[in-house]
């Protein structure tokens, strides 16, 4: 099964459970940056749809607030949008590498990793 797509907005709150762990709808809205911090509310209903999406799930309550964990990986989510990126290009990496490459966004190092995991692809 894919997983759903996680909207901006939802990928900044699980990057923010994925860096503390287990966590309060609180302790999510206020590990965000003070500079345009959403309300406490607004956290928490998309905490709620992303419960509702198998994003996140409680593992506990206390007292008043429930604990929340992520059910996805980094790894799925980026894994999702990367594809999702790659489907507008018609599944083509090549737009995707130029212009990393022309933004200076790739260096050698980052081309020789990529040699190196497909050399590792091939089957002998």
């Amino acid at each position: 099964m894919r997983p759903s797509k996680v909207t901006r907005f939802e990928l900044e709150l699980l990057e923010q459970l994925w860096k503390l762990g287990p966590a309060s709808v609180r302790e999510i809205q206020e590990s965000l940056p003070e500079k345009n911090r959403p309300a406490y509310t607004t956290v928490q209903t998309i905490i709620y749809r992303m419960e509702e999406k198998k994003a996140v799930r409680r593992v506990k309550k206390i007292g008043n607030a429930h604990i929340f964990e992520p059910l996805l990986t980094r790894a799925t989510v980026y894994r999702r949008l990367i594809d999702d990126l790659l489907d507008l290009f018609g599944g083509s990496p090549e737009p995707v590498m130029q212009h990393l490459v022309e933004s200076g966004k790739l260096s050698l190092a980052d081309i020789r990793a990529a040699e190196k995991a497909l050399g590792g692809l091939k089957k002998p």
